[in-house]
């Protein structure tokens, strides 16, 4: 007997918010590998990525289809590979260097940043609502700039860069799991190298940290693929508007994790710049879930 509609809702619902509270935690998990520098553990998480999709493509039988790469999906699998690097990198980065705030309104802005892509790429065409969002969150980013006395860098990147992660994801002619091994084959030589140098120069931290401090940098692809997966799960089975407001608890939980716990300093000026970047996303949200309701209508009303 096949799963009714709305267990598979649920279903797909709980494996978003499974994997939204996992990256809204990674401030605590990032910081625990202190002791090592942000380009290694970047190196490490693309290693230990790559193997434990490697296991997961392999039990799925679907290892095969990285040989059906064209050239053409060759590039834009390089260039996926590219954007979630710089990703990962800066992400971490932000985290290490007690930015915990600046990388959370990265993915505040995120949504906002794919709209204006879409723009520029596919020349989609933005209603009134969607306008007054992208407005109101170029104001934000330039009061968090007067705030910071510097734009806000690192959420501008990670904004930008999983943006245009997510764009190479829509042309790329992969299923997600077969996707995400391919990133990592195009990575893995750097990482790899990379490591090997840290070895062989002394200044790598794999060794020599205690068996925790190894361990926890190999748990470092599980910690990535884990809650990549469950989102997956839950694109099939969860509506698009539904997965977007879900999507906030990742900015919200790694915020609340900065200001409650790491203390990072917010005066003012940086709260009336997050208030702007929240009511543009009240406004961008509120949007869909209008346009979602009213196309429903129109297919429910039959035309006359």
């Amino acid at each position: 007997m096949s799963p009714s509609p709305r267990s598979e809702s649920e279903l797909g619902v709980a494996a978003a918010v499974g994997a939204h509270l996992m990256w809204g935690m990674f401030p605590i998990f990032f910081g625990l590998l202190a002791p090592a520098g942000a380009v290694e553990i970047l190196a490490h998480r693309m290693l230990w990525t790559l193997l434990v999709m490697l296991m997961i493509g392999a039990l799925l039988h679907r290892l095969s289809r990285l040989r059906t790469l064209t050239p053409k999906a060759t590039v834009i699998v390089a260039g996926a590979a590219l954007m979630i690097s710089v990703n990962w990198g800066t992400y971490i980065y932000g985290v290490l260097s007690g930015r915990v705030v600046e990388t959370a309104l990265g993915y505040f802005v995120n949504p906002l940043v794919s709209v204006l892509l879409g723009m520029i790429v596919f020349r989609e065409r933005v209603n009134r609502w969607q306008a007054a969002a992208l407005a109101l969150a170029a104001v934000a980013v330039l009061v968090l700039t007067l705030d910071y006395g510097r734009p806000p860098w690192i959420a501008l990147v990670l904004a930008l860069s999983f943006g245009a992660y997510a764009l190479l994801k829509k042309v790329v002619p992969l299923d997600p799991v077969t996707s995400l091994t391919a990133e990592g084959v195009v990575t893995a030589p750097f990482a790899i190298g990379y490591l090997v140098f840290l070895s062989v120069t002394g200044t790598g931290t794999f060794v020599g940290k205690g068996a925790g401090h190894t361990v926890l940098l190999m748990a470092a692809g599980v910690v990535t693929a884990v809650p990549l997966l469950l989102f997956g799960a839950a694109a099939k089975r969860v509506p698009l508007v539904a997965l977007g407001i879900i999507q906030y608890l990742t900015p919200s939980l790694q915020m609340l994790w900065g200001v409650a716990v790491l203390h990072e300093d917010m005066p003012g000026t940086r709260w009336a710049g997050f208030a702007l970047i929240w009511l543009a996303l009240l406004i961008f949200t509120t949007d869909a879930v209008r346009r979602v309701r009213r196309s429903r209508r129109e297919v429910l009303i039959p035309a006359r």
